[in-house]
């Protein structure tokens, strides 16, 4: 069973909204999310740094359920902001959307630009899910496969002869 545990050391200043150390004691399953941007779903970017940090967020949400994960589950966060005067209101949407304990490890750095035109905040994330919730998963692909298989005596018989045949070299 994994384990994961946020530790803000004493020795170290309280951070804003983030937590300094996140241990993970597998086994478990690791998701890497690529940077997401404020951009809607036909990759227009969407208006203000506010918009766009909200948007950010909310493709991150989507992309985490995709793998059945949620932002609980987000043990690291690097975030890219084009103007470090944003910070604030990137701080005060962040904090919207995760939990106010046990907060990812969190690197923001001020770029010069981002890939994509218009593009005021880049975020991309890493995840960790209990490795139950892969045998969960593996389980059910078992037993997609084993219905699968049960195929009649005489196919199967067919299945064996043909794999027996020798390999007919291609001539060139």
């Amino acid at each position: 069973m994994s384990q994961t545990r946020f530790i803000n050391p004493q020795a170290l200043g309280r951070p804003p909204g983030y937590t300094h150390v996140v241990q993970v004691t597998a086994p478990a399953r690791v998701v890497y999310i690529a940077g997401q941007l404020g951009v809607d779903r036909d990759g227009k970017v969407v208006g203000d740094f506010r918009r766009q940090a909200a948007q950010t967020f909310e493709n991150l949400k989507t992309a985490l359920a995709a793998v059945g994960a949620e932002f609980r589950h987000v043990v690291k966060l690097n975030n890219y902001l084009v103007d470090r005067a944003h910070l604030p209101t990137f701080r005060e949407v962040r904090d919207g959307y995760l939990a106010e304990n046990d907060r990812p490890a969190s690197t923001t750095i001020a770029i010069s630009g981002l890939a994509r035109e218009g593009a005021l905040i880049e975020i991309e994330a890493v995840a960790v899910l209990p490795a139950a919730a892969r045998a969960k998963a593996a389980s059910r692909s078992t037993s997609k496969s084993a219905s699968k298989s049960s195929a009649s005596p005489a196919r199967k018989r067919r299945a064996v002869r043909t794999a027996r045949r020798p390999a007919r070299s291609r001539r060139r």
